[in-house]
């Protein structure tokens, strides 16, 4: 299975997103998505879960989702914090165990492991911080393991 994974799009998301998630089964937004017209766009790629972000003040949304594709459990959460985790996102970990935690909030791709557990952050799609590019990440993923490649969109 191919998922993509997106977040920080703050109401925007740009045509290179359409060429960089084509082809993936379901997409991963890990929050700050803007008006709900993101998640629509974004749909037409493929199905789509979302978290709430910290801007997202007029869009209602999970504040994390657990999902499971080839095999692989991914949690979502927009902000965690690392190297120490909040409190709910510890408690979710511990309750869900997932293969895979996936989250946004810093503008900037990050994609380690942690305690067996892999720690992704597409960076930003519209947004980017620091010298990263605005980028989406693509994990294929199946029982035997995953695969992550995150993709600068230009």
């Amino acid at each position: 299975m191919k998922i993509g994974i997106i977040s920080d799009t703050h109401g925007q998301v740009p045509n290179a997103v359409h060429d960089a998630l084509a082809g993936v089964d379901h997409i991963l937004h890990a929050g700050d998505v803007g008006p709900m017209d993101v998640i629509t766009e974004l749909e037409t790629l493929a199905p789509v879960s979302a978290v709430l972000g910290n801007t997202d003040y007029t869009i209602q949304l999970p504040q994390m989702c657990v999902q499971t594709f080839g095999g692989q459990k991914f949690l979502v959460h927009h902000i965690v914090d690392l190297p120490v985790p909040s409190q709910l996102v510890r408690v979710a970990i511990t309750d869900e165990q997932p293969n895979v935690v996936v989250f946004g909030h810093t503008h900037m791709p990050y994609n380690e492991h942690h305690d067996g557990i892999l720690f992704l952050n597409p960076g930003s799609a519209s947004n980017p911080r620091g010298s990263s590019a605005p980028s989406v990440a693509i994990v294929e993923c199946n029982e035997f393991g995953l695969s992550v490649k995150v993709v600068a969109l230009t």
